[in-house]
C-alpha cells in the first residue's frame, strides 16, 4: 500500500504537484468494457470518482460523485470531464495548458491539488481537493482515474496548499481501487483454475504482503493448499514442499481459518492465534505454515462462489514487511477475495466443461475398421484451452460393399457446441455413405444439401476419402474429395512427399451448386498418406505455407520408422509450441506384404 509515515513531519503539497515517487499509484488496468468495471469496483466508495477514456471523455461516475456534481451519470457518459467540470475561481473556464488535471492527464501522471472547482449541474461551484491517476484500457491505450471530495468553502480560496492527510487518503484510496482493477484484469485473463491463482499472488506480492497462501475446497469437500508464494529478493518463489493436501475443516475448531473456511468473514490472525494447543489436524498444520514461514501477522478471507459457497481461503501474510495489516487493508483483502473466488468458480465451470467435451469427442472418435488394405494409425490430441476443443474430428468405418472409408474434418467453433455439431455431421455422413454406393464427391453434396435443413451446422471443412482395390492387380487406389479442407500429404518409400491438392472445392455450407470433384492416385507399396487437421501445422509465428512444408520435410525424414512411432514423432516434430487448437491425424500405410487381421476370442466357453 502507499501511504505515508505517521512519524514524518506534516507539510503542504502543492496544487498540481507529482505524487513522490515511493507513492505514486499504479496505472489501474480495466479488462472488462470501459463502463461496467469502473462501477462496479467504485459504487461503493464515499468519495467522489469519475473515470475518462483516452479523449477525455467521461465513462463512468460513482454515485457520491453524482451527488456530489449534481448530475446523473447519463448526463456525463460521453461528455468532455474537462469541458463540462473543470472551472477556475470564479467559474471561468480555465485553458487546458493552465488545467493542472489536464496537465496530468497529458503526461500520463498521478498528480494531486486543492486549488480547484468543479461545475455542478446546478451551476453552483464545489471546490475541491482531487487526485488523478492514470489507468490502462488496454495494452495500448490510457485514460484517467479522478478521485475528489469537498473542501473546505471558508478556507483561503486562492490558497496552493492542500492538507497532507487529505492526499494520503486520496492517494491511498487510489492505490487501493488500482490493486482491485489490476487483480480483476489478471483474473479475467485466464480461464485456468492454477494460472488465475498464480497470478493473483503476483499481483498481491509484495504490494499487501510477502506469503500468498490459497487453500481449496474441492466438489467434494476435500481441502488442499493449491499454493504457496513467497515474495524474496524481487522474485515471486512458488513454495511447492509447502503445498498438498491438508486435513478436514472441522465443524467446532474455532481456530481462525476453520472459521473462515466455514463461512466467516475476513478475519486478522496472528502467530499467537496459534500458539495455542492445537484443537484439530487443520491447525496444527497452519501452526508450522505460520513456524516455517515465520509470518507475524495475516489477514484470511473467505473465497466464495458467486451464490455464497466456500470455494476455500486466501491467506496473506507479512514476515519480512514488520508493520500490521491496517483496518483499510483488511477491507482491501475482502474485496479482493470476492473477485477471486468468483473468478475460480468460473475456471472451474469452464474446466468442468472441457472434461466433458473432451470425454464426449473421444467417444464419438472411432475405433479403425480392420483391413488388410492398409495399416492405420490415428492420433487425437485435445486443446490445453476448453475455450479451443471440439472441433476437429476424424472417422474411419466400412462401407456396405467393405470399402473402407475415412474421414479427416473440422467444424467451426471450438467448445461442446462444435463437438456437438461434429457428432451430427459424423452420424449423418455415416448414413449417407452406407445407403448408397457412390463416388465421394456425390456423398458430400448431399451431405451439404442436408446440413442447411436438417442440421445446426454452420460450416466445416473435410476431405472424406475411399480405399479401393484393383482386384486383377492388387493395386490400392485412394479416391477422395475435398470440402475447403487442407490436402491430404503423400510420402513414398523414397522420401518423395507431395500434397494432393488437385481438387480442392468449397467447405460445407458454403451454400453453392457448384459441383464437387473426385481426385484418385495409386498407392505404391510402402507409401504412406497424412490426413490432419490445421492443429497440427498452424502456428502465430509463420502462415499455413510454411507449416505444410515443415510438414512434408519431416513426413519425408520419419517414413522408415513403424507407423506408430511415425505417427507420434511427426507430431512432436511438427505441431507448433504455440498454437493452442485440438489435433487429428489418421496416416495409413500401403504394406509390403498382405495385413494379417487379428484373430477373434472364440465365443465357444469351454
Amino acid at each position: 500500500m502507499t501511504g505515508f509515515d505517521s512519524g514524518k513531519q506534516p507539510c503542504a503539497w502543492k496544487e498540481g504537484s507529482a505524487v513522490p515517487s515511493d507513492h505514486q499509484p499504479h496505472p489501474v488496468s480495466f479488462s472488462a468494457s470501459e463502463q461496467d468495471l469502473p462501477r462496479k469496483v467504485l459504487s461503493g466508495l464515499k468519495i467522489g470518482v469519475y473515470v475518462t477514456n483516452d479523449r477525455e471523455q467521461i465513462i463512468a461516475v460513482n454515485p457520491r460523485g453524482e451527488k456530489l456534481l449534481g448530475r446523473s451519470e447519463s448526463a456525463m457518459i460521453g461528455r468532455n470531464a474537462h469541458d463540462l467540470l473543470h472551472r477556475a475561481e470564479g467559474g471561468a473556464l480555465l485553458p487546458r495548458s493552465q488545467c493542472p488535471l489536464m496537465k496530468a492527464f497529458l503526461q500520463g501522471q498521478s498528480a494531486y491539488g486543492g486549488n480547484k472547482w468543479f461545475l455542478r449541474g446546478d451551476g453552483a461551484l464545489l471546490p475541491v481537493i482531487w487526485l488523478t491517476a492514470p489507468y490502462r484500457i488496454n495494452r495500448d491505450t490510457t485514460g484517467a482515474l479522478v478521485l475528489f471530495h469537498p473542501r473546505d468553502p471558508r478556507g483561503d480560496p486562492s490558497s496552493e496548499e492542500v492538507p497532507v492527510d487529505q492526499v494520503t487518503t486520496l492517494t491511498d484510496l487510489a492505490d487501493s481501487l488500482s490493486l482491485i482493477a489490476e487483480v480483476t484484469s489478471v483474473l479475467t485473463s485466464t480461464l485456468q483454475v492454477r494460472e488465475a491463482l498464480w497470478l493473483l499472488a503476483r499481483q498481491v506480492t509484495p504490494r499487501l504482503a510477502d506469503w500468498v497462501v490459497i487453500d481449496l475446497l474441492n466438489e467434494i469437500g476435500e481441502l488442499e493448499r493449491a499454493l504457496v508464494v513467497h515474495h524474496e529478493n524481487g522474485r515471486h518463489i512458488r513454495r511447492e514442499e509447502m503445498q498438498g493436501p491438508l486435513p478436514p475443516v472441522s465443524e467446532t475448531s474455532l481456530m481462525p481459518l476453520s472459521r473462515v473456511l466455514r463461512g466467516a468473514s475476513t478475519t486478522r490472525v496472528s502467530l499467537r492465534d496459534y500458539q495455542r494447543p492445537p484443537d484439530t489436524g487443520l491447525a496444527m498444520a497452519q501452526r508450522t505454515l505460520f513456524e516455517r514461514t515465520r509470518i507475524h501477522a495475516a489477514i484470511t478471507a473467505p473465497l466464495r462462489g458467486p451464490r455464497g459457497a466456500i470455494l476455500g481461503a486466501l491467506t496473506l501474510g507479512r514476515a519480512d514487511q514488520l508493520h500490521d495489516f491496517t483496518s483499510t487493508e483488511l477491507a482491501l483483502v475482502d474485496d479482493l477475495a470476492r473477485q477471486a473466488g468468483l473468478a475460480i468458480d468460473n475456471a472451474r465451470l469452464y474446466e468442468r466443461q472441457q472434461r466433458v467435451t473432451e470425454t464426449m469427442q473421444r467417444y464419438l472418435l472411432s475405433p479403425l475398421p480392420e483391413t488388410v488394405l492398409v495399416k492405420m494409425a490415428v492420433r487425437y490430441h485435445p486443446a490445453p484451452d476448453a475455450s479451443h476443443v471440439g472441433g476437429d474430428w476424424y472417422d474411419a468405418f466400412r462401407l456396405q460393399d467393405g470399402t473402407p472409408a475415412l474421414v479427416i474434418g473440422d467444424v467451426a467453433g471450438h467448445d461442446l457446441q462444435a463437438a456437438s455439431h461434429m457428432a451430427q455431421i459424423r452420424n449423418m455422413l455415416r448414413a449417407l455413405a452406407w445407403d448408397r454406393d457412390e463416388p465421394p464427391s456425390s456423398i458430400v453434396s448431399r451431405l451439404d444439401h442436408a446440413l442447411g435443413h436438417i442440421s445446426e451446422v454452420s460450416m466445416a471443412t473435410m476431405v472424406f476419402a475411399r480405399l479401393e482395390e484393383d482386384g486383377s492387380e492388387g493395386r490400392r487406389v485412394l479416391r477422395w474429395t475435398n470440402a475447403g479442407h487442407l490436402p491430404p500429404l503423400l510420402v513414398l518409400r523414397d522420401g518423395q512427399a507431395r500434397f494432393l491438392d488437385e481438387h480442392h472445392d468449397l467447405l460445407l455450407g458454403a451454400e453453392t451448386d457448384i459441383p464437387r470433384t473426385d481426385s484418385a492416385v495409386e498407392l505404391p507399396v510402402a507409401s504412406t498418406v497424412v490426413f490432419y487437421t490445421d492443429g497440427l501445422i498452424e502456428s502465430t509465428r509463420h502462415g499455413l505455407d510454411e507449416g505444410m512444408a515443415q510438414l512434408r520435410q519431416h513426413a519425408a525424414e520419419l517414413v522408415h520408422h513403424e507407423l506408430d512411432d511415425f505417427c507420434d514423432l511427426l507430431i512432436e516434430r511438427v505441431r507448433p509450441e504455440d498454437n493452442d487448437d485440438d489435433v487429428a491425424v489418421i496416416v495409413i500405410r500401403v504394406p509390403e506384404s498382405p495385413v494379417i487381421p487379428p484373430s477373434r476370442p472364440s465365443s465357444h466357453t469351454p
